[in-house]
């Protein structure tokens, strides 16, 4: 059984509302809407859509709940920020008093914080104080120049 639409809303205010709206989703969701409300059926609706009759289930039910602001398109709220609004004005003291001597910025904020972190994009934390430089990918040192190629590992003379 289909869920039913609002009784507050004609096919006509729901047509108004589409042409107003200024989301071109918002408008296209409102127009299948309205097909239902002539008397369309929920596939038809849901070619109009261009979605599946799911989809217009969906539709019905945000629009049945919200009206036609409920049909916008939102932005995913996504992940939550890591350091609360305390811990932000302590990393902006930190910064703003000046180098660390014999540290690094990496490691002073790892060591501050209470919440594990992965330190591998923070300067300076990542390893070791003595590591050798990092190599590029073709196998040429950044910081020394040159280095003898590696050929441990590899077997390009076999053929599978």
């Amino acid at each position: 059984m289909a869920i039913p639409l609002r009784g507050d809303f004609d096919a006509t205010s729901v047509g108004i509302a589409a042409r107003g709206a200024k989301n071109a989703g918002q408008a296209r969701r409102l127009l299948a809407l309205a097909a239902i409300y002539d008397g369309s059926s929920r596939t038809e609706a849901a070619t109009i859509g261009g979605v599946t009759l799911q989809i217009v289930r969906d539709w019905v039910l945000k629009f049945n709940a919200q009206g036609p602001t409920g049909l916008i398109d939102r932005k995913p709220p996504g992940q939550p920020a890591r350091l609360n609004a305390e811990r932000r004005a302590a990393l902006a003291s930190m910064i703003e008093s000046g180098p660390i001597p014999g540290g690094s910025w990496g490691g002073a904020v790892a060591a501050d914080r209470p919440v594990p972190m992965a330190l591998g994009h923070i300067p300076g934390a990542g390893g070791p104080a003595n590591a050798e430089p990092r190599t590029s990918y073709h196998g040429l040192s950044q910081a020394v120049g040159p280095s003898a190629p590696s050929r441990a590992g590899r077997r390009r003379d076999r053929a599978f």
